[in-house]
């Protein structure tokens, strides 16, 4: 049975009661981002939401090595495995809005990679060689924590080949078009021949864009904005574009110089103007009960083991009653559509 999670933005007083609604309409996991100056704390409130809901995984979706030090990460995420009883997941990512906000560089896929294995080791109880300084969790000896699963965030096939090598579970950022999800795969697929690991050793998914409304025209207003963002992550800066399809590649190009990342995630980007209705209609799953159905299910029938919800929001501030309208949006596809893929 697939599993299907939603990424929603972690906000005090709301995510603890939240994270009980999604439980509750039967998603199977809860991502909150880890962008600082964009929105609240995630593990803080994800360490909240452990204590409401008694079976969705909880983790980050995405954090980042460049932001906290991977001794930090590994002691919040343990913190929160313990917590939730073991549901706790490290979604990371190179980084993005949380690097540009405080004026840093994004990780490269080799910085990543070291930082995942790290994670992996001080989550196992392991040592850690930190430049000649011996580094584990000491406090792991009175606290029986199972290792946290990494879930490798990845656009570009660099870092998803890398992702299929290093990740417990690796999560595809490349929109929801059936040609881009299918590249992905192929990719993904292609790496674990060279290297012999087993298929049934790695959970792949995606981050599907994903709005279900009876209003299809409504639906492609509120997946505008996560559109533009998804594409952006195509296009991020000196980012390779080559392998991108003609119907993606004039808008990563357009992302990679004018991407108004002061309105990253929100509806007011200056970016927006360029993501037209048929853009939204072919990298995005936005419309009514049937048209969602049909085609997630092609998506999911590319072999995907788990997918992650970015939904959209009717309502832009406050920040609270933005993520609770966000997942009021998503009751339809959970009433709907969310049955028939646990049954598939």
């Amino acid at each position: 049975m697939p599993e299907i999670g939603i990424v929603m933005e972690a906000s005090p007083g709301y995510t603890a009661k939240l994270a009980a609604e999604i439980e509750a309409m039967g998603f199977d996991a809860l991502l909150c981002p880890d962008t600082q100056n964009l929105s609240p704390d995630p593990l803080a409130q994800l360490a909240l939401a452990a204590q409401t809901t008694q079976r969705i995984m909880l983790g980050t979706g995405v954090t980042n090595p460049v932001t906290r030090d991977v001794a930090v990460t590994a002691c919040a995420l343990a913190t929160l495995q313990a917590e939730s009883q073991g549901r706790a997941l490290c979604g990371i990512g190179r980084g993005d809005s949380s690097a540009e906000h405080i004026g840093i560089r994004n990780a490269t896929t080799a910085q990543l990679q070291t930082f995942v294995q790290r994670f992996q080791a001080y989550t196992r109880g392991e040592t850690v060689d930190r430049d000649g300084t011996p580094s584990a969790m000491r406090w792991f000896d009175s606290v029986d924590v199972a290792p946290v699963p990494v879930d490798i965030a990845c656009t570009g096939p660099k870092t998803i080949r890398m992702a299929v090598d290093t990740g417990d579970r690796i999560s595809f950022a490349v929109g929801s078009a059936p040609e881009r999800l299918s590249w992905a795969m192929g990719v993904a697929l292609d790496r674990l021949k060279e290297t012999g690991r087993p298929r049934e050793d790695l959970s792949i998914g995606a981050f599907v864009n994903l709005v279900c409304d009876a209003n299809e025209q409504r639906a492609i207003e509120l997946g505008r904005m996560i559109s533009g963002m998804v594409a952006h992550f195509a296009g991020m800066k000196n980012a390779p574009l080559d392998h991108l399809p003609p119907q993606l590649r004039p808008m990563a190009e357009h992302m990679q110089s004018d991407y108004d990342m002061a309105h990253h995630a929100q509806e007011e980007g200056e970016h927006l103007g360029a993501v037209t209705d048929e853009f939204v209609d072919w990298f995005s799953i936005c419309g009514p009960v049937d048209k969602c159905r049909d085609r997630l299910q092609e998506l999911m029938g590319l072999g995907l083991d788990h997918v992650y919800l970015l939904g959209g929001s009717a309502v832009a501030h406050p920040h609270g009653a933005r993520q609770e309208a966000m997942v009021e949006q998503s009751r339809l596809f959970a009433e709907q559509i969310l049955p028939i893929l646990h049954n598939a």
